[in-house]
């Protein structure tokens, strides 16, 4: 039996605030589509984020750099559409926010009032705080993001981890609680030390959401591509694979394959039927004499 009974009531912004002041971890995980969503609901996760994750476990792309707005929204509206209870996140997409803060307000209220869902989240630390302030004050509310943001790999130039330095991980601090000053009601902390990751969770009130930081965070995230064990480009050091069904799908579909091409599927149970009479109805029809009726069977054969 699972240990995480799965919540009866949505879990909202409150919710997770609680989580936190009563020292429970939240659990997070990545959907993106109705299937998964729906399933990530019935196993109890707190949370569901509609990450730009999906450019590169879903749609193929290098990085998340390519993801567009219409992209995230067709997927957050399925993901809407088979979570019941978790809190739903959707992720704003590189250039979705950073042009003005106008623009950001206006694409993060689709992500809700198009997409249904509760909050976005946004990269960045000093430089996306008058945006976070402006989502906040229109009533969104914002998840921030700092550490390694990878809608700016290309400026930490590649996946590295941060805040390894002394300036780098005051850097990291001061920006959170910037952050929180700004209105966001939890921060992803992506790729930075265990310590620095603690030391952030302790000078802030509002949640922390750990990607490879540690477990000093109050909860914890993964795209779940890569705890199932089917992306496989790559495998962060900071992921548990929970399953390996990458291999166990592609077993699945050869041996598909081998039963098509040995006539093995489709068997019997697996094919409809048809009354015997009105089959002999068909054969006898007027005029069946004089021409060839194709008889069931891999014979191919036929009668007149």
């Amino acid at each position: 039996m699972s240990v995480a009974e799965p919540p009866r009531e949505r879990i909202t912004v409150r919710t997770l605030a609680d989580k936190k002041a009563r020292g429970r971890p939240i659990a997070m995980l990545t959907a993106y589509d109705y299937p998964t969503a729906l399933i990530l609901d019935r196993a109890g996760v707190d949370a569901i984020l509609v990450g730009d994750s999906l450019g590169m476990v879903v749609l193929g792309y290098e990085n998340t750099l390519s993801v567009t707005m219409e992209e995230m929204l067709h997927h957050c509206k399925a993901v809407a559409r088979g979570a019941r209870f978790a809190h739903l996140v959707g992720d704003m997409p590189f250039l979705s926010y950073q042009v003005s803060a106008a623009e950001a307000v206006r694409n993060a209220g689709r992500f809700l009032q198009e997409a249904g869902m509760h909050a976005v989240k946004l990269e960045g630390g000093r430089d996306v705080v008058p945006v976070v302030a402006a989502i906040t004050a229109a009533g969104i509310p914002v998840m921030g993001h700092i550490g390694l943001t990878p809608q700016s790999i290309h400026r930490l130039g590649g996946w590295k981890v941060q805040g390894k330095s002394a300036a780098a991980a005051r850097q990291l601090l001061d920006e959170a609680r910037l952050l929180e000053d700004a209105g966001c009601y939890a921060i992803v902390l992506e790729a930075i030390p265990d310590r620095i990751a603690g030391m952030i969770t302790q000078s802030v009130s509002i949640p922390t959401i750990g990607i490879g930081a540690g477990a000093d965070c109050d909860g914890q995230v993964l795209v779940t591509h890569d705890l199932l064990g089917i992306y496989d480009r790559f495998t962060p050091k900071f992921v548990r694979r929970y399953a390996e069904l990458g291999a166990a799908m592609e077993q699945a579909f050869r041996s598909f394959i081998d039963d098509v091409a040995a006539r093995r599927f489709p068997a019997r149970e697996h094919s409809y039927g048809m009354d015997q009479g009105e089959l002999e109805a068909l054969l006898g029809q007027p005029g069946s004499r004089n021409r060839k009726w194709p008889v069931v069977g891999r014979g191919r054969k036929s009668v007149e």
